[in-house]
Parts: structure tokens; sequence; C-alpha cells
């Protein structure tokens, strides 16, 4: 046993959030940690870290255990996002301290052999700990999140999910015994994601994660812990495991109740009928009112079941279509957008028809929050057409749904805001979305991200709306509120575009899947999973027109350089003719992705251009 908690009890803002919680991790364990949003998962982690305290109870931690904690909320730095990754490694860094100081000893002849015997010693003890890979392992890690592009950057410049994706890999780098994880996929791409997966399969310690990741979950953990009403679960196998089991086990406990009710009422018929016929006898039968006593006194004792909540899904979300729109919702040419010099968007074109369903995937930075902004006017295309269908009214859900309102606003003032109701009827709606009593008269500030997601799907329910744009709207909900959000969208008559890295929801909600690659939209027939392929593919020959920009570049650079130093003397012409054909190969590899017929002809043409100069190189070379 790593780690255990026995008869947990913790307060929260005045609330009994444990009352006697008991949890156990083993070594080598992969645990998940599901529960609702404000159920006590964060929590529970804080409490293992000890940067909260026990109200009660015990936390037994084994001697000498590492532990590593993902924070939602990214911990300060000063310096760069390498050197910050680099504190992974303070122990190895003391020991090259420790051995510089070792070779200036060689030189003293008089300390030569003791230090050199030291120095042997602490150089096997380096190596074995892996100090000679310090360089090598980080840009492994930085490269699988796609971070790379940070790792030069001041840390305090980031964004918050830029620090927590540099605090996942300071993690992995640390290699603690147990991993406690917070929500680990919330701000990777789909690559990222699904790298971290191969990198924790692998991974020798302990780990307890906490998401809202039912694919991630599936593929990474062996055993879920199931934290409602203050109390721990524990089940075997995946999530989709857990779920059966979980409405096996909700089943049965339902029939044990029902069977008990069962008992209950003919318990009481019988004192009923008892006492009645204690009273109608002539005189009172003093026995029976003794044996209707007994039966009440063997029912107050007997243990009461609680109702099983078979559906525990409260949130009343249901989408209704206001109205009918044209039969094009959006209608996008030649989009191009440029932010510093860089091409985000090139050439995008985009036909949205009524009822479409069509998910924008992308590594980070591809540019999709970028093309959702432009369908919403919110910024303007550098050039290139968007048209909008006539009756279009869109909700607009963004990742953080109320990063804009005053944040000592109270919710219900904000709904009232948006929503012109009474506050009584405010109160009823709100309700629906499980905002019950005084949790309504609760400042926005003090709402966790599930919370602010499902206020603002109240608003956004009770607007008339006809077509979504859905920008990672399952980042902050629970898996219950996500499910309840998955059937109201299949339920939803109108149009729906999203931009989403959880596969589990690209592939229940979407029929359609376009990818941004290298600021071009590539469309397909069919969910994540149907399509990632092709996605491959695209990836693939981006990498390859990459790395052949980047050799003619460094070509040229080479050229540059010898005319520099020889001005009279000019590249040979087998040297041309192995630039071209380094650039005519790079064009066929993206000939055999490309899925635009226009711009398969546009890379033919240069396809002949090229082969035709090539060959006159080659007569000019054997003549």
């Amino acid at each position: 046993m790593m780690i255990t908690m026995k008869d947990v009890y913790k307060i929260v803002a005045g609330r009994v959030l444990f009352e006697s919680l008991q949890f156990e991790l083993r070594e080598g364990q992969r645990v998940g940690l599901v529960g609702r949003n404000g159920s006590g998962k964060s929590t529970l982690f804080r409490l293992i870290t000890k940067e909260e305290q026990l109200d009660g109870g015990d936390l037994f931690i084994q001697k000498g255990l590492s532990i590593g904690y993902l924070r939602q909320i990214p911990e300060q730095w000063e310096g760069t996002g390498r050197a910050y990754l680099e504190k992974a490694f303070e122990e190895l860094f003391k020991m090259t301290k420790r051995m510089k100081e070792l070779e200036e000893e060689m030189t003293d002849p008089d300390k030569m052999e003791k230090a050199l015997t030291t120095y042997g010693d602490l150089q096997d003890q380096f190596t074995q700990a892996g100090g000679y890979e310090m360089e090598s392992s980080i840009d492994m890690v930085a490269n699988g999140l796609n971070i790379g592009h940070l790792l030069h950057q001041p840390f305090s410049h980031l964004s918050g999910g830029e620090k927590t994706k540099l605090g996942l890999a300071k993690l992995l780098l640390e290699n603690p015994d147990v991993l406690l994880l917070d929500e680990p996929t919330n701000h990777l791409d789909l690559q990222a994601i699904e790298w971290l997966e191969e990198y924790l399969k692998q991974y020798n310690g302990a780990i307890c994660i906490i998401s809202h990741d039912r694919y991630f979950l599936d593929r990474i953990v062996t055993t879920i812990m199931d934290l409602e009403s203050g109390e721990i679960d524990v089940y075997k196998g995946n999530y989709s495991s857990f779920e059966k089991q979980k409405e096996e086990k909700l089943l049965a406990e339902f029939h044990q109740y029902q069977e008990q009710q069962k008992k209950v009422k003919k318990m009481k018929e019988a004192i009923r009928r008892l006492r009645q016929w204690a009273n109608e006898a002539n005189p009172p039968n003093p026995k029976l009112f003794k044996k209707a006593k007994s039966m009440e006194k063997a029912l107050e004792r007997m243990e009461k079941l609680d109702r099983p909540v078979i559906d525990p899904k409260t949130m009343n979300l249901s989408l209704n279509a206001e109205g009918r729109t044209g039969k094009d919702i959006v209608v996008a040419e030649g989009i191009q957008k440029m932010y510093d010099s860089r091409h985000i968007l090139k050439q995008v074109d985009l036909h949205v028809r009524y009822k479409d369903r069509l998910a924008i995937v992308g590594t980070n930075g591809s540019g999709k929050s970028t093309l959702l902004r432009l369908l919403l006017d919110e910024e303007k295309p550098d050039s290139g057409t968007i048209k909008l269908g006539p009756s279009i009214q869109i909700g607009y859900l963004p990742q953080n749904p109320l990063h804009e309102v005053d944040r000592d606003q109270r919710m219900i003032d904000y709904f009232r805001s948006m929503i012109t109701v009474t506050e009584g009827t405010a109160r009823h709606i709100l309700a629906g979305f499980m905002f019950y009593g005084y949790d309504v008269f609760q400042k926005i500030r003090n709402l966790s991200g599930g919370e602010q997601m499902r206020l603002k799907l109240a608003v956004f329910m009770h607007q008339g709306i006809n077509v979504l744009i859905l920008d990672e709207p399952t980042n902050h909900l629970d898996i219950e509120s996500q499910e309840v959000l998955e059937e109201a969208l299949h339920k939803f008559e109108g149009t729906v575009i999203g931009v989403s890295h959880d596969r589990y929801f690209l592939n229940q909600c979407f029929t359609d899947t376009a990818y941004l690659v290298d600021g071009k939209l590539h469309r397909y027939i069919g969910a994540y999973d149907e399509t990632r392929e092709r996605w491959m593919e695209l990836l693939e020959a981006q990498k390859v027109t990459q790395q052949a920009a980047e050799t003619k570049k460094q070509g040229k650079s080479v050229k540059q350089e010898i005319l520099k130093a020889s001005p009279d003397q000019t590249p040979t012409i087998e040297e041309e003719i192995e630039h071209l054909e380094e650039s005519l190969s790079a064009i066929e590899k993206q000939m055999l992705q490309e899925e635009n017929a226009e711009r398969l002809m546009e890379w033919q043409t240069e396809k002949e251009a090229l082969t035709d100069k090539i060959e006159q190189l080659y007569e000019r070379w054997m003549g």
C-alpha cells in the first residue's frame, strides 16, 4: 500500500464534503477518479499532497514515496520554459556541479587519487540516473506534447493552458513513484493526447487520474474509483466497464429497495390489522397489542435502504431549433488569415448546409478557433468571402463561457440580465440545471468550470437559436453533464459546427470531420475514428513538405556561403539536378495526399515544369 486514507472528514465552505471517506492506492495501480463537478476530486488530491489539511481521519503515505501532482491551476516561475523543465533534474545538476569541482581537484597531486575515486562513483550514479539523456528526454517529452515552441519563451508570458502543459512535461520528466493527474488532457491537442496515452501505458509508477475524457480513461486505467456523496466505490476495469457495472449495481440496489418497500408495507399493514383486531375484541386483546408493538420495534430497527437514483442526469437541457433556415448555412470561399507574417489560414473553402454536423479538428495553433471567430464575424479575413444563410440565429459556446462577465456578479443577476424573467421563474429554470436553493445567489467567481458551463447553457437554451457553434464544450463538464449535452445535440433539429479534442464527443455527435492542416481545410464524410487515418496522412505530407522546404533553405544557404567565399564559382549542374530532384520528390508525395482537384492541377503543372528543367540540365551535363 502506497497511500491510505481512513475515515477522512473534510468541511469546505461550511459544507461537509467527506464524512468518513476511505481511499487506498497500491503499487502499480492505474486509477481513474470520477464523480460529478464539486464532488471533491481535486480536494482529495490536495489532501494527499498536504496542500489542504484533514478536518478528521488519518492519512498514511509510504516512507520515501515521491508524489507528482498536476494541478489545474499552474504554479509560477521566472525563467524560460526549458529552464522550468530542467527543474525536474535538480539532483542531476547538483551532481554535474560536484563533478566539475572534482575535475579541478584532480589537477592537485595531493587530492588527485581521492578525487578520482569519488568522481568515478559519482559518474556511475549520474549515468544510471539518466544524466547523459537529460536533453534528449526534454526534447522527447516536448515533441510528444507539442510544446517545443514554448521552451525558449519566458514562462511568465505564457497562458494558463501553456503553463499547465509545461507542468505536465516537468512532472513526466521527474518520474515520481505516484502520478496524480488532474484533467491532464484539457489543454492538449489530439496528437498530444494520443502520445500521452502511450507514454502512461509504459509508466512504471502508480497513476491516479481525474478526467472527463472517457476514451483516455478507457485506454489507461484498470480501476475506477467513483466519488459520490462523500464516499468512494471501487470498480475493477476501465471506464466503459465501470458504466456497465454501476448500472447493474444500481438496478440490483433498486430491486433490493423495492423488495424492502414491499416488506415494510406488509409489516405496516400487519401492525394496523393487529391493532384493529385488538380493539375489536371484547374485551380488548392485550396479546395482539403486544404483538403489534413488537412488530413496530422490529420495523424501527430495520436499516432502511435509500432509494437509488437510477438516472442521475438531472440537467434538463432541451435544445430547440427556432425557425427554419435556408439550405446553405455557411459558404466560405478562399479565406486567408495572417498573424505576425504567418499564414494561419490559406485559401480555406467551407460549405455548411442545413442540419450538417461538422467537427473541425487540428493540432494546437492550426487555426481552429481563428476559423470560428471568422464565422462569428468577430474577426475579418484578409481575403476571401464568408456568407451566412438567411434567418441564422447562432448560439456560441466558447471554451471559457463567462470569461468577460463581471466576476462579482451574482449568478441569478447575470441570468436575468440575459433572459427577461422574474426572479421566481429564473430560480425555477436554474433548478433545471442543478442550481438549487441558495446556489443561485453565488458569485460568478465562485463557480467551478462545469458550473459556469451549465449556467451558460441555461441562458443559451432560452434564446432562439438554429445554429450551434461549439468551441471545446466538454472541457469543464463532468461526464454526466457531457452525456446530457450529447443527448440534447442528438435531439437538436438545427446545424452544429464544433471544435473539440474529446474523441468520444466527436464520434457521438458529428457525421462529418474537417481537418485543418497547414492552413487548409480537408473535409471527409465520417466521424473522427472513421477519418483519423486521413488526418495522419495529411500530417505526414505536411512534414515531408516542411522538410523539403528546410532542405531547400539549407541548400540556398550553403550555396550563398560558397558564392561569398568564391564569387566566380557557380553551383555545378550536378548540384542543380540534385536540388531539383529533391523538390520533385516532395511534390510527388504532396500530390498523393491532395484532395482538392484544383490544387492537384497546380501541383501537376509545377511537376511538369520541374521535369522539363531536369531533362534540360541532363542534356547539358551529357552534352
